[in-house]
């Protein structure tokens, strides 16, 4: 994985992105956690109400789509807790993930491409056991990206063909191909702290 900045293709990439993923479909339907694969965390864990999806934290674990996803535009919004006591953005330490392509045992953690959600890493590359992606992180481009703790951040991946590519608020963060597992079910983590989700849609490019 590099750190890099990205040349101005990857924007426009960023607004194919946005363009695509009109017309998607909502992920989350009613309120009932049993809509998605839960794994490590419990239903009195996850509150999902008109559309959001809560997340207290603990324990770590992630919810996942029943269905397998390839090629398609993800979109979600998702924001931490701002704790009262926290003074300086620079020190809130956060956790969370995209798991995408998950494949073989649902455990914690799979077989998957995450993207990081760590409010000082959004969009860093971890290919977890075994899963590979050849792709650029641009830490400046996402530091500048991220909203303050406790706001709305909007992000948008595309895959198409084992190519990746992630939006954070507009602005291309990363970019890759190779994504190997290039197809599976789609995770997001509850690792720590509280993290609220709205706002998910998906929009198949087959």
């Amino acid at each position: 994985m590099r750190s890099l900045r990205l040349p101005l293709a990857s924007a426009l990439l960023g607004a194919a992105a946005v363009s695509a993923a009109e017309d998607a479909s909502p992920l989350v339907r009613g309120d009932d956690p049993a809509q998605f694969e839960l794994v490590g965390i419990t239903p009195e864990t996850i509150r999902i109400a008109d559309g959001e999806v809560r997340l207290s934290g603990t324990p770590e674990g992630y919810f996942a789509t029943e269905q397998e996803y390839r090629d398609y535009v993800l979109a979600f919004e998702w924001r931490y807790e701002r704790p009262e006591s926290l003074g300086s953005d620079a020190d809130f330490r956060s956790n969370s993930g995209l798991l995408l392509h998950i494949q073989g045992d649902l455990r914690v953690w799979p077989r998957s491409v995450e993207f990081q959600l760590a409010n000082h890493e959004v969009g860093r590359i971890d290919p977890i056991d075994g899963a590979e992606f050849d792709g650029e992180w641009d830490a400046e481009a996402a530091r500048k990206a991220t909203r303050p703790v406790g706001e709305w951040n909007r992000e948008e991946v595309t895959s198409r063909d084992g190519e990746l590519t992630c939006a954070l608020n507009g602005v291309v963060v990363t970019r890759g191909k190779g994504a190997l597992p290039d197809r599976g079910r789609i995770g997001w983590q509850s690792e720590g702290v509280p993290i609220r989700f709205r706002e998910i849609t998906i929009k198949s490019l087959d």
